[in-house]
């Protein structure tokens, strides 16, 4: 059987570049082998501790070296990884540790007492990352893996319910990677890549972790994403590529106007997660003196799909033509049991096919079933591709919101919000913000004779949702539109705000 795993992607770099620093983070400075040797130490311990091929493992940990170790350890061992969020309330931690079935939750330091609480009422065991890379013995390489076999899984909601678990195979995540190292905009193994996005996120884990890794290049860890601090990074390490989601862009614009000298040695930059405004991309590319590939993907699609590339040329507004290897096409989105084409310039349901799509959700084949419908992921996004094959995203088909790059969904937060009780009814949905992008906004009517302070309520719901997800705005409303079926119309509601 042929085999494949994401952990030969620092194992090769080690055996490659055995002198070539892998990671700078602050003021620590890490050779690929050694890396590779705090990795395998941590696989080790994995492996002491009976885990076995296949186990899935949380992974808690922040942008620094230990996520890294935790991470390539997991894989070596032959573990499938979880990452969980850092901006996640215990409780929320808890259902993903739970629902993955995960052995054992690898932590950062900084949030052991996060996956303490997480791991009170399961099963799981929390583990300290740097104990286990501290171990005197190491695994002598990685355990060989099936190329369809789970590596990673990725936890996304749906707009019915409580997040899902999106599996991706090892060779979902290879397709991706060699597609950012080799075939899209290419990156240099004399690159420095700076790592800002989360490495939890699919975004920061496979286009700036794997790709860098993959290719040789350098990667310079900056812990929370401040701008102001990443142009210092950028110019002291003489940072070439960055990634990042749209309202990273705007916040380094905002802080290049408050510095003297802005850094000159940024060659490449990758957009995606959410849409990024053309006025934004010409004005940092202006200020930069760089060029901006936008991209378009999901989780589910590991998560490339589409990118502006070289060859092709870069059109602003679009998220331009498919990865190597992968078919990107506009579908009927009101045939929902088949996939029947659109011709081109005709607006539908983006589909995507190809090796970088996942196997489906972890233990619900119904969800996994309406996604994946006669070889093709159906994305819920309504789009559009020009004469030339660019794609154009145009709108989406569910509610999802996509602030600063992260996936909010509203049902989650609404759920959370009717708990409290002042609140009868509770409609969430996203509105256009200049910083990131939509911001989540509630929309409730209250309990009768019940007087609501949206400040509180908004202070109450900060304390039971992510960071990422709870809303910044709250209107008070006597009713809410509906429609015939008493379902709420969100989009009436939209234009009453």
């Amino acid at each position: 059987m042929a085999t494949l795993s994401i952990a030969a992607v620092l194992a090769e770099a080690a055996r490659r570049y055995p002198d070539k620093t892998a990671v700078i983070a602050g003021a620590e400075r890490l050779a690929f082998p050694d890396l590779w040797r705090d990795a395998r130490r941590v696989g080790q311990g994995l492996v002491d501790r009976g885990v076995q091929p296949g186990d899935r493992i949380a992974l808690l940990a922040p942008n620094v070296l230990d996520f890294i170790r935790g991470y390539y350890g997991i894989l070596a061992c032959g573990g499938v990884v979880v990452p969980v969020p850092t901006l996640l309330k215990p409780a929320e931690v808890a259902y993903v540790v739970q629902n993955s079935g995960s052995r054992f939750v690898l932590t950062h330091h900084s949030y052991a007492a996060v996956a303490d609480e997480a791991c009170a009422d399961s099963t799981a065991q929390p583990l300290r990352i740097d104990e286990l890379a501290a171990g005197p013995e190491a695994l002598p390489t990685y355990l060989p893996r099936g190329a369809e076999d789970p590596a990673v899984i990725f936890y996304t909601s749906g707009t019915t319910g409580r997040p899902k678990g999106a599996v991706i195979t090892h060779l979902n995540l290879i397709t991706v990677i060699n597609a950012y190292g080799f075939d899209a905009n290419g990156v240099y193994d004399s690159d420095i890549v700076l790592g800002a996005l989360p490495l939890f996120h699919a975004f920061g884990q496979v286009g700036a972790l794997n790709a860098t890794f993959r290719i040789g290049a350098t990667l310079v860890l900056q812990e929370r994403f401040d701008a102001a601090e990443a142009l210092v990074l950028m110019g002291r390490e003489k940072v070439t590529n960055f990634l990042g989601v749209p309202t990273m862009y705007v916040h380094l614009l905002n802080a290049a106007k408050t510095v003297e000298i802005l850094p000159t040695t940024l060659r490449v930059c990758s957009s995606g997660g959410a849409s990024l405004p053309v006025a934004v991309l010409e004005e940092f590319e202006s200020t930069f003196g760089t060029t901006i590939f936008e991209g378009y993907g999901l989780s589910e699609t590991s998560p490339t799909a589409c990118l502006n590339q070289r060859r092709f040329g870069a059109r602003p507004g679009s998220v331009g033509h498919p990865i190597w290897g992968v078919e990107v096409e506009i579908a009927d989105d009101l045939i929902e049991d088949a996939i029947v084409l659109k011709d081109t310039g005709e607006l539908g349901e983006v589909v995507v096919r190809g090796p970088n799509v996942f196997s489906g959700y972890l233990d619900d084949p119904a969800a996994t079933a309406e996604v994946l419908v006669d070889g093709w992921f159906r994305t819920g996004d309504i789009g559009r591709k020009d004469e030339d094959g660019f794609l154009w995203i145009v709108d989406r088909k569910k509610d999802l919101i996509i602030r600063g790059g992260f996936n909010v969904y509203p049902r989650e937060v609404e759920e959370v919000l009717m708990r409290h009780p002042g609140v009868s009814q509770v409609a969430v949905l996203g509105i256009p913000d200049p910083t990131c992008g939509e911001e989540v906004c509630a929309v409730i009517v209250p309990t009768d004779g019940t007087g609501i302070d949206p400040d509180d309520l908004i202070a109450w719901s900060r304390t039971r949702l992510g960071s990422h997800k709870y809303p910044r705005r709250i209107e008070v409303f006597d009713s809410l539109p509906l429609g015939p079926t008493h379902k709420i119309l969100k989009r009436e509601l939209k234009a009453l705000l």
